[in-house]
C-alpha cells in the first residue's frame, strides 16, 4: 500500500477537494509535476491545465485550473488555483469563456502598450488553445 499524503484543491470560491491522497499531477509553470507522499518541499506556480488526483481510496478525478500555485511538503500538497473547476464540468461554453477573458486581457495589455503583461497574456491564450483538444470531450 501506498504513502498518502493530505490533499487540498482551493479556488477562490470553495475548497473543491481535500482528503487522503496517494499521488497529485500539477501543471507547474517549468512542467508536469507529479507528486507522492515523502517529496521533496516545493513551492510553484501553476500554467493552465490539468491537475490530477489519485485519491487514498482509489478514486481519482481531475481539475482545470488557470493561474495560482502549489505548495508541496513531505505530507501535504495544497493547490491554492486562481480559477479551478472539474473536468468533467468543462463545456465548449465554460472553455470559450476562458479564452475569452484570455484575449480580453491580451487586448487590455497591447493596448495600454504594456510588452512584458502583453506577452504573458498571450503566452497563456496560446496554453489554452494547445490544452483544448485535452480538455474539451470529443
Amino acid at each position: 500500500m501506498a504513502d498518502n499524503f493530505t490533499f487540498e484543491l482551493v479556488s477562490p470560491e470553495k475548497l473543491l477537494l481535500s482528503g487522503d491522497a496517494e499521488m497529485v499531477t500539477i501543471p507547474g509553470v517549468e512542467g508536469d509535476m507529479g507528486v507522492l507522499a515523502k517529496h521533496a518541499a516545493v513551492m510553484t506556480s501553476l500554467r493552465p491545465g490539468l491537475v490530477g488526483v489519485k485519491m487514498g481510496d482509489g478514486s481519482e478525478s481531475a481539475f482545470f485550473v488557470r493561474g495560482g500555485f502549489a505548495d508541496i511538503t513531505p505530507t501535504s500538497v495544497t493547490v491554492l488555483a486562481e480559477f479551478a473547476m472539474p473536468k468533467e464540468d468543462v463545456t465548449k461554453e465554460a472553455w470559450e469563456e476562458q479564452k475569452r477573458i484570455a484575449q480580453e486581457e491580451y487586448d487590455l495589455h497591447h493596448a495600454a502598450g504594456d510588452e512584458e503583461k502583453k506577452l504573458a497574456a498571450r503566452s497563456y491564450l496560446d496554453q489554452l488553445n494547445h490544452l483544448e483538444p485535452s480538455i474539451l470531450p470529443a
